[in-house]
């Protein structure tokens, strides 16, 4: 890196250091029992934002305060560059090293946002095509529109959790030969997904174009949609999704902004045939965003984002083309992200082909997450000689409360 890309701090100059000052992404923090705030990741310390306004080192109309990011987010696109444009002079080297700052070390992280609505799409082609074959068989593994739309359900905000937040194994009704059954799942699974954080509001009745929807994203979080598939199996036909989604889903504390993201966009799957206009796309709307998850430590498939196949923008412009309106702070899913091998799944449902084939792993066979097991999820975009990332995203599997 140039001088012009180093910082003061130091950690934030390794070339391994998932923020650097390329990233600056965006969380909500508290220490010592403080009341939480916003700020911003450097290297291994968090910019206090809030303490930053108070000096009059940057302008967000009090929004730091709050906490959520809700507020600031509203304030738009040109506020957001400023702040970016504010914060990467303060932190580069030569910079204002006064500027406030806390251990990264002793701050306790937060939900970044009020997720005011959350859907997930079923945006990877291996995915559906696997998780099709299963359920359908390989003649009728894609729905005849798949290739067409983006496909989405609609999740609940209220159990969306930051990383660490433990998850409770969810109880629901299993389908048996003697007809279905009350008891705690037993087919539970992570889903590595991308959560995409809308920035602008959109008006009842108005559809958004994709370059439109592009400018309302403001950055992207680390996901895990938490499934149980025996009670998704039962519940899903005819409406889809309901309970086996409901009960948690895991983002990462850490948004990393779309201006951070920029310099790696990079193309998508190959089209299997033409878009309506409506979902054209003038430049490339995915990133070249490494991407792995692991259970207890140990990494059992690496991907990237560049496999799907709609991007967030895609989604967001055909979620409002029924003129749905869109508010800031909701969240959509990319989906289960999935390369075509074994070991570049986003989930176990995929991985032991529905429990046939189990996973070995140093803690034994695995078919589906058991008590006790921990879920990691890591992402990062890699540069000349610095890496863009958002930090772990986690979840230990508690048991269920029957």
């Amino acid at each position: 890196m140039t001088e012009a890309t180093k910082s003061w701090i130091e950690a934030a100059n390794a070339a391994d250091c998932e923020f650097p000052i390329q990233n600056l992404p965006y969380g909500v923090f508290s220490v010592d029992g403080q009341a939480p705030r916003c700020g911003v990741a450097i290297g291994d310390r968090i910019v206090d934002l809030a303490a930053c306004e108070a000096a009059g080192l940057i302008d967000a109309g009090g929004t730091f305060s709050q906490p959520q990011l809700n507020d600031f987010i509203a304030l738009g696109r040109a506020k957001w560059d400023e702040i970016r444009a504010a914060l990467t002079a303060l932190l580069a080297t030569g910079g204002n090293s006064a500027t406030p700052t806390v251990a990264m070390a002793d701050a306790k992280l937060h939900l970044p946002i009020r997720v005011t609505e959350y859907t997930d799409f079923y945006a990877s082609r291996n995915h559906a095509f696997n998780v099709g074959v299963l359920f359908r068989g390989p003649e009728n593994a894609l729905p005849a529109q798949w290739t067409h739309i983006p496909i989405g359900y609609n999740g609940r905000a209220s159990s969306v959790v930051v990383s660490g937040t433990d998850v409770i194994r969810p109880m629901g009704q299993l389908k048996t030969d003697d007809g279905p059954i009350w008891s705690p799942c037993k087919r539970l699974d992570l889903e590595l997904e991308l959560g995409a954080i809308v920035g602008a509001p959109s008006e009842l009745g108005d559809r958004v174009s994709v370059d439109r929807a592009e400018s309302m994203i403001f950055g992207y979080v680390l996901l895990n949609d938490w499934s149980a598939r025996d009670i998704q199996a039962w519940e899903y036909q005819p409406l889809g999704p309901f309970q086996s989604k409901a009960f948690a889903t895991t983002i990462s504390p850490w948004i990393v902004t779309q201006a951070a993201l920029e310099p790696f966009r990079s193309e998508g799957a190959e089209r299997l045939n033409p878009l309506l206009p409506y979902l054209h796309e003038t430049r490339p709307g995915f990133y070249d965003l490494n991407l792995s998850w692991s259970l207890n430590g140990e990494t059992l498939s690496r991907t990237n984002y560049n496999v799907m196949y709609y991007s967030s923008a895609q989604q967001l412009a055909h979620h409002t083309s029924s003129g749905c309106p869109m508010r800031v702070g909701d969240m959509l899913g990319s989906g289960t992200i999935s390369g075509p091998a074994p070991d570049q799944t986003g989930a176990l449902l995929e991985m032991t082909e529905g429990g046939k084939k189990p996973v070995k792993t140093g803690d034994g066979d695995r078919t589906f997450l058991q008590d006790g097991d921990t879920v990691t999820l890591n992402g990062y975009a890699q540069g000349d000689g610095y890496r863009v990332g958002f930090g772990p995203c986690t979840g230990t599997i508690l048991p269920a409360k029957e």
